[in-house]
């Protein structure tokens, strides 16, 4: 399914790929090539819970006060609501600290999932560079930005200096054709491909989504694209912005910001980068959507990937759907079709990734129809993902989630399992007991 077209190195070496594009831009340079280091100066630096651990390196340094205050964005999302009086103090840090450095883009808890709450409020978007505390930030990518993860002492030296260096990504290009199938999600896609090509097939480079099979996928299904090759080690994952990309900001722009919505998409217009066409990548593989099917990763790698019907009937204790991956609104409403008019055999935690999908789902009548089959609904947050709180596992229970990540003890036990799906087979694996293609449960098979 997978077809790999090998090294590209018959273009000029003037053309760039997207990441190229836009690590020249942010270092201030006209080109870029693999292997140069860069000084690049980030339009946003992203932190969350993890900013009072930041702070306490930054107070190490000698400059006192955050030297462009402007371009931080900090999310209260991880442990939230706060599950100890530890947890509580650390956000009382974080918000001293916001509001002393004079930090515009602080976000309170409840208001969702930074990858999620950044994108929808405008903070970042096509053409700009963002550096995050956190390893899913190529995230953001889905819109034409640069996203990448970095550590905790890093984030400090920009808040410090406004810029750090980096080493020029080898670009990988995955094509996309065709359409996915019903029932069949980017979620499976992305488990597919890491299967094939390994947790670490992407390591330390920049992964390019091209093809004519992304004009067929929703904003939602874009996103988990970039988000899970965190999972494949990439430093960043990018697409070019359509007309499907400036549609969602447009409606997103108003929405968060309708005073000053047109005046910011104007902006992002004149920000954005595209790939040349002569531009070199390192490795390129084509992917026929048509030929992807249901998708499991079972315990303990999101590599260990299995076609679901590999791994029907396998028992389960409880489902999660949520995270920045798949908490979104297209998410919930694949859950409450299959849960419509059914009761759940199974624990079910749904955690929507924002307070504006919360908002979303509850007006269309989503988190009803959860709630009338007796699942859970939890605070826009990350939830029990890195295993905080909000939902932890007990010894040798089997989790079915929305996640990105099935790692032993990811979800606070490491005497317990972990299998990866979208969202409608982890519903229906709720109502049915054990791991179920969808369609099963609502031909009503397995009610």
């Amino acid at each position: 399914m997978i077809a790999v077209g090998g090294v590209k190195g018959a273009g000029p070496a003037s053309a760039l790929t997207l990441t190229e594009k836009l690590l020249a831009r942010s270092s201030g340079r006209t080109s870029v090539k693999p292997g140069d280091i860069v000084i690049v100066e980030p339009d946003i630096v992203l932190s969350h819970d993890n900013t009072a651990a930041i702070w306490e390196v930054f107070q190490q340094l000698p400059h006192g006060n955050v030297k462009h205050p402007d371009r931080l964005a900090i999310t209260l999302d991880h442990a939230v609501p706060p599950p100890t009086a530890k947890h509580a103090q650390n956000h009382a840090r974080i918000r001293q600290f916001a509001q002393g450095q004079g930090i515009r883009n602080f976000y309170e808890i409840g208001r969702g999932i930074c990858h999620q709450v950044l994108c929808e409020e405008g903070v970042v978007g096509p053409g700009l560079t963002l550096l995050g505390a956190d390893s899913h930030s190529p995230h953001c990518g889905w819109l034409g930005a640069f996203g990448a993860g970095i550590g905790r002492s890093e984030v400090a030296a920009l808040w410090a200096t406004g810029e750090l260096w980096l080493r020029v990504p080898e670009t990988m290009r995955i094509t996309l054709t065709g359409k996915l199938a019903g029932g069949v999600t980017t979620k499976d896609l992305t488990i597919y491909l890491i299967g094939k090509l390994s947790s670490d097939g992407a390591t330390y480079m920049a992964v390019e989504f091209a093809g004519d099979g992304i004009s067929g996928l929703s904003p939602d299904a874009r996103a988990v694209l970039t988000n899970m090759m965190a999972e494949m080690g990439a430093k960043n994952a990018c697409m070019a912005p359509d007309s499907v990309t400036w549609d969602w900001l447009k409606a997103s722009l108003e929405r968060a910001r309708p005073q000053e919505a047109g005046e910011r998409l104007d902006y992002f217009r004149e920000s954005a980068l595209y790939p040349d066409v002569e531009a070199n990548y390192a490795l390129e593989h084509q992917i026929a959507l048509g030929g992807i099917e249901p998708m499991v990763s079972c315990p303990h790698t999101v590599d260990n990937a299995q076609p679901l019907s590999a791994v029907e009937k396998t028992r389960v204790d409880l489902g999660f759907i949520g995270t920045c991956t798949n908490g979104r609104l297209e998410d919930i409403a694949s859950a409450a079709e299959i849960l419509r008019g059914k009761r759940l055999r199974r624990r079910l935690l749904v955690i929507p990734a924002s307070s504006m999908i919360l908002r979303d789902a509850t007006a269309a009548g989503y988190i009803t129809d959860l709630l009338d089959a007796g699942a859970t609904i939890g605070t826009p947050g990350c939830g029990p993902c890195m295993g905080n709180h909000m939902g932890v596992l007990a010894p040798g229970e089997v989790c079915i989630s929305s996640a990105n990540r099935n790692f032993r003890g990811r979800m606070g036990q490491r005497e317990a399992e972990i299998y990866l799906a979208n969202p409608a087979v982890v519903a229906a694996s709720c109502v049915a007991g054990y791991l179920v293609h969808p369609a099963e449960v609502t031909d009503g098979e397995s009610a």
